[in-house]
């Protein structure tokens, strides 16, 4: 069975400069596990990693495809297991939880990708209207894992089972893990200093150049719904300000680190390292040393 290092953990932690380390000491490539960076253009918004960044480690699934075309889980999960089987060992590098556990374990995807035209059959119906025909189409939907509000895994739900025809949990097997993998959870025990973290580093971000290359998007007639610009666009038609914009990317990141950080705790079995923001090389040489231990059993 292949092995497979994952680096993951919320948003501004370190994970791009832990994982290159760690990719230089066992000679390995780097798979990008982020959604939005498979993404040509969205560079500055999903802190993409730097030409230098990529110049010292091969990263793969990094500019794969222009943002009008819609990558799905699917495709992510394809395209990786492909680098993982023809290799004993692979590290991934991302926060994208599902990406991560659709490639580890036994999930199945028949059905295509999201389809807007699909979606719009439903735009009238109420969450529960919409929850109770999915019940009509799979009484055995988890409701625990499932909940009615949430409105995109519903419709993706319905989607999937009437496109093959079979229930979901045949698409779910999340208990069979087809690698042998370990986990690294990247992690800050105060929780106010990863925020101030993520403020920072929007701040820097802004500073860049984000602001041009969401606006070079939106001039395109580019909207991605993604963190770091979807917020610009209620700007771009000025009905906020800058200012708001730019605290709403900070809002939004700070939610979204702490949804990663439920999913990792709740999802699989993970390993979780306090990074020692002082000296990144203690945190190194503390992950190096048990996935020496990985390797080796």
């Amino acid at each position: 069975m292949n092995k497979v290092i994952a680096i993951v953990g919320p948003t501004a932690i370190g994970k791009t400069k832990i994982s290159i380390e760690i990719a230089k000491k066992y000679n390995l490539d780097i798979i990008s596990g982020d959604s939005v960076s498979v993404y040509k253009g969205l560079d500055i918004g999903s802190a993409k990693p730097t030409k230098e960044e990529m110049g010292l480690v091969k990263h793969h699934l990094i500019d794969v495809c222009e943002p009008t075309v819609q990558y799905s889980v699917f495709d992510f999960q394809k395209a990786t297991r492909k680098i993982i089987d023809e290799n004993p060992i692979s590290l991934i590098c991302g926060g994208t939880g599902l990406y991560i556990q659709s490639v580890l374990f036994d999930y199945e995807f028949e059905a295509g990708s999201r389809n807007e035209e699909f979606e719009n059959q439903f735009k009238d119906y109420t969450n529960d209207e919409l929850y109770n025909y999915l019940l009509e189409l799979d009484p055995n939907i988890d409701q625990e894992k499932l909940h009615k509000n949430n409105l995109k895994r519903v419709l993706r739900a319905i989607e999937i089972i009437k496109e093959t025809g079979k229930p979901l949990a045949m698409y779910q097997n999340k208990d069979k893990a087809l690698y042998d993998y370990f986990i690294v959870y990247l992690n800050v025990s105060n929780r106010d200093i990863l925020y101030d973290r993520i403020n920072k580093r929007v701040d820097q971000m802004m500073c860049q150049g984000l602001l041009n290359e969401v606006k070079a998007l939106y001039d395109k007639n580019i909207l991605p719904h993604a963190i770091g610009y979807k917020e610009f666009v209620p700007y771009f038609r000025g009905e906020i300000s800058l200012d708001e914009a730019i605290e709403e990317i900070k809002k939004n990141s700070r939610h979204l680190a702490k949804r990663q950080i439920t999913w990792f705790k709740n999802q699989m079995s993970t390993n979780f390292y306090d990074v020692d923001l002082n000296n990144i090389s203690n945190t190194i040489d503390k992950i190096c040393k048990d996935i020496d231990v990985f390797l080796n059993r």
